[in-house]
């Protein structure tokens, strides 16, 4: 596995208009990988998930992958600083049951809802209680969130502007919500698959990239 840290230019003629429609920004990220046969999944395949933040300079986009991905291949003045790569491996390796990380997921929590008027399809809408839905991913995914001394969960869920685009005539709409907080791991083979595949639903566009770091000092 790896993990690419990209510096962008928020001024890239390229990255505005990736900014613009998430399905771009989609292929832009997967045109550092090889292609494959049509028959393929292509982003599963090569296992990518990404996420962009705000940095100091510009800014950043985190590209996760089984992978190695090549970015020479970027448009030019796209990028403030070099690509850094490094292997996720060790991070990996680390992953033992009740073994505590900070951690912090862009995801995009849904629920399936039936229409009162339509008695057939349902559809997806975005979850009103999104750390209980995070709590449900955990328990699916080997995982979870600890309480502070007051007894709430050490975790902080801040919705952040929608992802929008266009894939063909259907229009992609993302309702993300940023995680930032600790868990606990609980079954270290599950929680690994988390890692390397990502949690929740929108993954080609941004969501679901779970990236861990040493605990924070508890206050």
């Amino acid at each position: 596995m790896f993990l690419t840290k990209l510096t962008i230019d928020p001024r890239s003629t390229a990255f505005r208009r990736d900014a613009a429609d998430v399905h771009n920004m989609h292929r832009t990220v997967m045109s550092a990988y090889p292609e494959l046969p049509e028959t393929e999944t292509y982003r599963q395949s090569h296992g990518v998930l990404w996420r962009l933040e705000a940095g100091r300079t510009g800014v950043v986009q985190y590209v996760q992958s089984r992978t190695r991905p090549e970015w020479t291949g970027l448009p030019d003045g796209h990028l403030l600083a070099p690509a850094q790569v490094r292997p996720l491996d060790p991070v990996l390796e680390s992953i033992a049951p009740g073994r505590r990380f900070a951690f912090r997921l862009l995801a995009n929590p849904t629920r399936c809802v039936r229409p009162v008027a339509d008695r057939g399809a349902r559809k997806r809408v975005p979850h009103r209680e999104p750390v209980a839905w995070l709590a449900a991913q955990g328990a699916r995914h080997g995982f979870v969130i600890p309480v502070t001394g007051n007894g709430d969960p050490d975790v902080v869920a801040v919705a952040v502007p929608l992802l929008v685009g266009r894939k063909s005539a259907r229009r992609i709409t993302v309702q993300p919500v940023r995680f930032d907080g600790h868990l606990v791991v609980t079954d270290a083979t599950a929680f690994a698959e988390a890692v390397v595949a990502g949690v929740g639903r929108a993954k080609s566009y941004g969501c679901g990239l779970l990236s861990l770091a040493p605990p924070r000092a508890r206050e």
